[in-house]
């Protein structure tokens, strides 16, 4: 019944979602999934020939009891055993150590010379940077066109971390002081979350990125506005959130283009309100959760770098209109 029951829950789409790698979005991931059944598939017949000998076994056992023993047949029965259970091992292991050998090196190939694309990927606690080459620089969300491959360079600003987005690729290790380096590409439009694959402390749960793949078109189109500065403030509440934000501590870690915010410390707020979640995918990014996260960010994610900002009621309010401006 169990057995019948995951079959079900297999068939009606169990083994999907936004993290498995048994719903590939793109020929990395596909890959990788066609190896998953290839070794399912042989577990699974190496299995099921292991029960049907313990029963054949057992079996013959019970009518031997009652028979002569032909002591030639035992012999031959031993070494017989000896001989397949040493040379069958062999064989499937090798073969499937070639096999999986041979997939991991055309995953990793063409990271240099079948790329039009390069991102820098920068893991942070508990955070992801991206920059691209026109300039262009976002959190936690990395933005490719469809149907190209793009080179993505791992970096690591203070621990081991480990960049894995199931549907579209295997994971890699973000190490402090080395580069490494992983291709990902898309099929089709779609926005499919990646993980931390690699314990880097206290908020290491929290910490999700988003591959956002777009059309070529919509592509292009991101990409310059993401490299523009941030647009001028269209209100006066706006302006004077701009005011606030480059008279408090805000500017001691935030960089705005366009403006005298230059840190490198948190996340580049030049687009921010163009982001779907805050706090590496922890929470959706409303006005609300923004305020909270001004005024008191280690009740909405314990352990992170940023300090409370002291700010009175209107000058909150003007940061936050000035913020959900920066689009």
């Amino acid at each position: 019944m169990r057995a019948i029951a995951w079959l079900a829950l297999l068939a009606t789409g169990a083994c999907s979602g936004e993290l498995s790698v048994l719903d590939p979005r793109g020929p990395g991931a596909a890959r990788i999934e066609r190896l998953w059944w290839v070794l399912f598939a042989l577990a699974a017949a190496v299995c099921a020939l292991v029960a049907l000998l313990i029963l054949y076994s057992l079996r013959r056992g019970r009518r031997d009891l009652t028979d002569d023993i032909d002591k030639r047949n035992v012999s031959w029965g031993d070494r017989f055993i000896g001989i397949t259970g040493a040379a069958i091992p062999v064989v499937i292991l090798m073969g499937t150590f070639l096999y999986s050998l041979g997939e991991m090196n055309r995953l990793a190939a063409g990271n240099e010379d079948e790329t039009d694309l390069a991102i820098e990927v920068i893991a942070h606690n508990w955070w992801w940077e991206a920059r691209y080459p026109n300039g262009a620089t976002t959190a936690n969300e990395i933005h490719i066109p469809t149907g190209e491959r793009v080179r993505v360079v791992l970096q690591s600003a203070d621990v081991l971390h480990s960049f894995w987005v199931p549907r579209l690729q295997a994971k890699m290790d973000n190490i402090p002081g080395t580069d490494n380096e992983i291709w990902i590409e898309a099929d089709s439009p779609g926005r499919y979350r990646g993980q931390c694959a690699e314990f880097c402390g206290l908020q290491h749960a929290h910490m999700a990125v988003f591959v956002v793949a777009q059309s070529p078109s919509d592509f292009a189109e991101w990409y310059a506005n993401e490299a523009s500065p941030a647009p001028e403030p269209a209100t006066a509440s706006a302006g004077d959130g701009e005011e606030v934000f480059l008279s408090s501590s805000c500017v001691g870690c935030h960089a705005i283009r366009g403006t005298e915010a230059d840190a490198e410390v948190g996340p580049d707020l030049t687009h921010l309100a163009g982001r779907r979640t805050l706090l590496a995918g922890k929470m959706p990014s409303t006005r609300s959760v923004l305020e909270t996260l001004i005024v008191d960010p280690q009740s909405l994610k314990p352990g992170i770098g940023m300090p409370p900002t002291e700010l009175t009621a209107a000058e909150l309010e003007a940061l936050l209109d000035y913020l959900e401006s920066l689009r």
